[in-house]
């Protein structure tokens, strides 16, 4: 009988450590959970980011190898269920829940399950119905793999309606067309008098880079995308302080605009003018001074001007653009419309911008110079790039990290466009 009940306990022992072994599992990190054998080739997730706009909010895993997945949309509460194939816990896979922000205007909560069949579950619960997109991205520059996931709200955001919501218009009565540039071989409409703008100005501007796409950053750790924003916004409340402007930012936040969606969102808007602003970088740190662009549809005037084009260019690599949903018709008509009088007109308000500009900080060439920006291929709107300083030089990344010169910046670009409009008015709305 003793031998009998010393054997049940010990049984009872074995199953009551069993039962601890499996509830401590469950409560370990999931970096240290056992996995099975067949999770032998699994990899592991070396980051995941959030980055919330009002637009969409993006999430992004990123790995060392490709992210396979299972998604699903649910509804009654809404939310959205990744499935990532053989990838193992990982602790920046834990802290990605607390990463999620009160203020996101579509994530609630994410919550990380543990690995079941070869999976691990990725639940996303929304405060709202979305749209999602997800594509993965190849390695490029410093990011390995990555899996993005996009969500967008069932109703778009319109650029002209946000527009003409901000400046409290009628949303019923929409921007006229303005007068268009003739296509090549025709005769260009002549401009309205020279009296004054007979209608407000429309001025697009563009903080470049944003979200995944830093830009340029410089010793001291300054963000382009962060700097080119703080002086897009002042830029923007200096402009629309006069009232024949009015101003709209491809993006005011810290989120990342595909380039031709840049361009869609000025043209959408009828915008007059589309301005593109940056911070230059180069591998000598001695480089410094400003510098204006516009395009260039017979090759870059300089070798500098081309190499800086094709690094302007690849922002949409490292940015993260669905290449599946991109509209080939847009793509087309940015490269195949005559751009002759777009330029002409660019290179005119390049030239007051940079004599605008050069009042506070000095030219890296005293001339405008032009290359193939994709971000400036809007056909019918004059358009140039601003690279308002070297972020790689000390004494200039000092500048475009305070306030004040950032205000000075601004003010300097805005003479240089109301120099431009004061002698070219705007054509007569259609």
């Amino acid at each position: 009988m003793r031998e009998r009940t010393r054997r049940n306990a010990q049984a009872l022992t074995r199953v009551s450590l069993a039962r601890r072994r499996a509830f401590r599992w469950l409560l370990l990190p999931a970096a240290q959970c056992a996995l099975p054998a067949a999770w032998a080739d699994a990899s592991r997730i070396a980051s995941a980011r959030l980055w919330p706009a009002q637009e969409y909010t993006r999430v992004i895993f990123e790995s060392s190898s490709p992210i396979e997945h299972q998604i699903v949309v649910l509804r009654d509460p809404n939310r959205v269920v990744l499935d990532l194939a053989r990838i193992v816990p990982s602790r920046e896979l834990d802290e990605l829940p607390s990463h999620v922000q009160r203020s996101d205007p579509y994530i609630a909560a994410i919550r990380i399950g543990t690995p079941s069949g070869g999976f691990l579950r990725v639940a996303i619960d929304l405060k709202t119905e979305v749209r999602p997109q997800v594509f993965a991205l190849k390695p490029i520059a410093e990011f390995g793999y990555r899996l993005v996931v996009d969500l967008y709200p069932v109703t778009p955001v319109d650029p002209l309606l946000a527009f003409l919501q901000s400046e409290g218009l009628d949303a019923n009565e929409p921007v006229q067309p303005k007068a268009q540039l003739a296509p090549r071989g025709q005769e260009t409409p002549k401009r309205a008098p020279r009296k004054s703008a007979s209608r407000r100005i429309t001025v697009a501007l563009d903080p470049g880079h944003g979200g995944e796409d830093s830009g340029a950053i410089g010793r001291n750790g300054t963000y382009e995308k962060t700097v080119v924003l703080a002086i897009g916004r002042k830029l923007s409340k200096t402009l629309a302080a006069d009232p024949n402007m009015r101003v709209m930012l491809t993006r005011d936040d810290d989120y990342f605009v595909p380039l031709a969606e840049r361009v869609r969102r000025a043209r959408r808007v009828q915008a007059d003018l589309f301005v593109s602003i940056h911070a230059d970088a180069f591998r000598d740190s001695s480089a410094r001074g400003s510098s204006v662009f516009a395009l260039s549809e017979h090759g870059a005037t300089s070798a500098a001007a081309r190499w800086l084009a094709q690094k302007e260019n690849a922002a949409d690599l490292i940015g993260g653009v669905n290449l599946d949903g991109k509209d080939p018709v847009l793509a087309r008509t940015l490269l195949d419309l005559s751009q002759t009088a777009q330029i002409n007109d660019s290179l005119k308000v390049g030239h007051e911008v940079l004599e605008g500009i050069a009042a506070h900080n000095p030219l890296h060439r005293g001339i405008v110079e032009q290359a193939g920006f994709a971000v400036l291929k809007a056909p019918d709107i004059p358009s140039i790039l601003v690279e308002t300083a070297f972020i790689s030089n000390p004494d200039e990344e000092r500048k475009l990290r305070n306030p004040r010169e950032q205000q000075r910046f601004a003010d300097s670009i805005a003479e240089g466009i109301r120099r431009y409009f004061a002698q070219s008015p705007p054509l007569a709305r259609a």
